[in-house]
């Protein structure tokens, strides 16, 4: 069983900077692909970014040039680092662990972030 864990939210002010980062245990030769995803209120979860087991990433368009995701190697742990935050990054951000080998996903319980003045 893969369980995820993120940490790091918290309340920023617009133009600020977070680092979020999320940490998947469990069998890890099964653990592929990893990334993240939001939701805010009223709203569908969405992809913020993506980075495979050899550190091939990919972002949504909103949040190209101003976040960052990375992987470690050998280890099935992230971070997304979040810089010039807007009102609009506001939601709880979802780290996604994906099954290395079937049509599986595992989720992290999610972490809050707030961008306001």
């Amino acid at each position: 069983q893969v369980q995820v864990v993120e940490s790091g939210g918290g309340l920023v002010q617009p133009g600020g900077s977070l680092r979020l980062s999320c940490a998947a245990s469990g069998p890890s030769n099964i653990i592929g692909d990893m990334g993240w995803f939001r939701q805010a209120p009223g709203k569908q979860r969405e992809l913020v970014a993506m980075i495979t087991i050899s550190g091939l990433t990919n972002y949504a368009d909103s949040v190209k040039g101003r976040f960052t995701i990375s992987r470690y190697n050998g280890a099935h742990a992230i971070d997304l680092q979040l810089n010039s935050l807007q009102p609009g990054d506001t939601s709880v951000y979802y780290c996604l662990a994906k099954h290395r080998y079937v049509d599986r996903d595992y989720w992290g319980q999610g972490t809050q972030v707030t961008v306001s003045s």
